[in-house]
């Protein structure tokens, strides 16, 4: 007969639980130091459109809020956009990866992003328990904008209703984030005529999280992160990297194509005070809860500089 004071042989199920209890055990000192921190969550890709994910999402972004933490949404809508103009026999056309948005288009974007996938991405969340709001940059002047007349090089361009941020006015965002709500933002601006403007949803959530001074951008993706090659032809993922890896990565080519300018903008972000920018895979269930609650996390986070004896990933 065991004795009284052996430990028990545990398998099955309730190993299992234990292996659950050991992840929660492991996110606790996040939680403590992350409590009332601000995250601006970009939402966007292959996790708006599968529904598995969409709801894996909307759950990690509902803990987040009942522990204490205070994360705002900013999300695209490019796929549903182009479905609404296909619906109605309307060509997409795009300059450098910018929707060319006429007047018509412009009012099929606000009518797609404000009164479609905004609401739904609120009502999934309400749905979970949360105390949703979906608001655009619109409400109360919160993304002020003007036309945007030259390219990221400099060169003239006219994309025509697509804007340049010169403001953000965050007292709407704040009384919500700072409450019991989850501010859920879509992407359009107003100018100083009233007129509205389609804006770069990765934008908007970087000149939200420097406005703020968030602790954390997190822009879901649908790729793993930098990817790197090894001398032996495997890649992995980069998982820090600071200015200067930036500035090296993109000079030898591992940084490169679209990725450039998302991997620019989150550097940009922590140039300007924000936390940590961090590029994570929104097509892997629970990629949030896996960068936040985790040690090593996922992805590639970008920040200021790399300290001695320093960990990164929080």
């Amino acid at each position: 007969m065991a004795g009284k004071n052996e430990t028990p042989v545990i398998t099955g199920d309730m190993q299992n639980n234990v292996d659950r209890a050991s992840i929660l055990i492991e996110a606790l000192p996040y939680i403590k130091k992350m409590r009332g921190q601000t995250f601006v969550i970009k939402y966007g890709g292959n996790a708006m459109i599968n529904e598995e994910l969409k709801q894996s999402v909307m759950d990690d972004i509902t803990l987040l809020k009942l522990i204490g933490i205070n994360p705002i949404i900013v999300h695209g809508g490019g796929p549903d956009i182009s479905n609404m103009l296909k619906k109605v026999g309307k060509e997409s056309h795009f300059v450098n990866g910018l929707r060319y948005t006429d007047d018509e288009t412009m009012g099929y974007a606000q009518m797609v992003l404000i009164g479609k996938t905004n609401k739904e991405i609120v009502s999934v969340l309400c749905g979970k328990g949360a105390k949703a709001v979906g608001i655009s940059g619109i409400d109360g002047n919160l993304i002020e904008a003007e036309k945007m007349t030259e390219d990221s090089d400099g060169n003239p361009v006219d994309i025509g209703y697509v804007g340049k941020i010169t403001k953000i006015n965050t007292k709407v965002i704040s009384m919500l984030a700072n409450d019991e709500y989850i501010p859920v933002i879509a992407p359009i601006g107003v100018g100083k005529n009233g007129e509205s403007y389609n804006i770069n949803a990765d934008t908007v959530a970087s000149e939200i999280a420097v406005a703020l001074g968030a602790s954390k951008l997190i822009i879901l993706t649908d790729v793993g992160g930098v990817l790197e090659t090894t001398a032996e032809g495997k890649e992995h993922i980069i998982p820090v990297l600071d200015e200067q890896d930036v500035k090296d990565c993109i000079e030898k080519g591992i940084i490169s194509g679209g990725m450039i300018p998302k991997i620019e903008g989150c550097l940009g972000t922590v140039l300007r005070g924000v936390g940590r920018a961090h590029i994570i895979d929104g097509r892997i269930p629970h990629s949030i809860i896996l960068e936040t609650f985790t040690k090593n996390g996922i992805g590639t986070m970008i920040i200021k500089e790399k300290q001695e004896n320093y960990e990164y990933r929080k």
